[in-house]
């Protein structure tokens, strides 16, 4: 009994993935620190809300992607050589820490569970973020499942970019401040930019097991070359929508975001290089994610300052 509950926390603390949960984080962190500039202060109250909602949220797209992937035999056809940290999904299913059926519940529980933190933001303090959260709430659920099935047809990465990019960001400034403005629009464009370059350089480990489970992301249909050109241009608009929003909001610090552009270019090199060899590859993935955390870590110090 104590081994099955100890496996079952090992499951769910491998599907919420807190190393990862930094994807979420980001643009909830530089949305709080536009909310702060704006109002002076922060209501954690809400804030705890709308944080706990989101990772609730992102917990049961990945319980979902898992349930989806195994049955499509995505994550089983991920062969030793290939799996690296940034493949295979969560393999909580694969490396038996869950069943099909566990992996379900927790998907249905953590889902309903965000909805009505949601739901209770909307009546309790804005009744604007109903449209944001549904609109989060659909992509995650239909990320993987029929009958749109996103990330297996080659729009992942839309959605991705999508939901932590415009949606995250404006839904907790919403929650926040009640309203919306242009330039933090303009910003959740460069954090929606660089989360799908995030996505797109961690489909290549899992490129020849998609392939095989007829998950055609972008990187499949391009092939591994090609891909590497969508890559690139990813991170020159996320760097062009900076300068956008430098331009439109009148605040050169935002321009300390561009500290991250030395590892990008890194990350460009190795992937040019090595996109068809994994484990030198996997250096491409980590500074990606870098350049994300930077460009969040320095973009609040530049709002938080100005």
């Amino acid at each position: 009994m104590a081994s099955s509950f100890s496996r079952l926390i090992q499951g769910v603390w491998r599907l919420a993935d807190p190393k990862l949960c930094i994807a979420s984080t980001v643009p909830m962190v530089v949305s709080t620190a536009m909310a702060y500039k704006a109002l002076g202060y922060i209501d954690i109250y809400w804030l705890f809300l709308s944080f706990f909602g989101v990772y609730l949220i992102e917990t049961g797209k990945n319980a979902i992607n898992e349930v989806v992937d195994y049955k499509s035999g995505v994550d089983r056809f991920v062969t030793p050589d290939k799996r690296t940290p940034f493949s295979g999904g969560k393999k909580t299913i694969v490396d038996g820490l869950l069943t099909v059926e566990e992996t379900k519940i927790i998907a249905l529980v953590t889902m309903l569970a965000a909805a009505a933190i949601g739901l209770y933001i909307a009546i309790a303090r804005e009744p604007m973020v109903l449209w944001i959260g549904i609109a989060g709430f659909l992509i995650s659920i239909f990320y993987s499942l029929p009958p749109f099935k996103f990330c297996y047809r080659g729009l992942g990465e839309f959605a991705i970019g999508l939901t932590y990019g415009p949606l995250v960001v404006s839904g907790t400034y919403l929650v926040q401040t009640h309203t919306v403005n242009l330039e933090i629009l303009l910003l959740s464009l460069m954090i929606g930019f660089l989360i799908a370059n995030v996505v797109w350089i961690n489909q290549y480990p899992d490129y020849e097991a998609d392939a095989r489970g007829n998950k055609r992301n972008w990187v499949v249909r391009l092939g591994k070359e090609k891909g590497i050109v969508v890559y690139i241009l990813l991170y020159v608009l996320a760097y062009l929508s900076l300068l956008i929003a430098v331009f439109f909001t009148g605040n050169p610090l935002l321009l300390i975001a561009l500290l991250s552009a030395p590892i990008a270019k890194r990350s460009v090199d190795v992937a040019k290089k090595y996109y068809d060899d994994i484990a030198r590859l996997v250096e491409a993935n980590a500074k990606t994610i870098q350049v994300y955390q930077m460009t969040g870590l320095t973009l609040t110090a530049a709002i938080l300052i100005g």
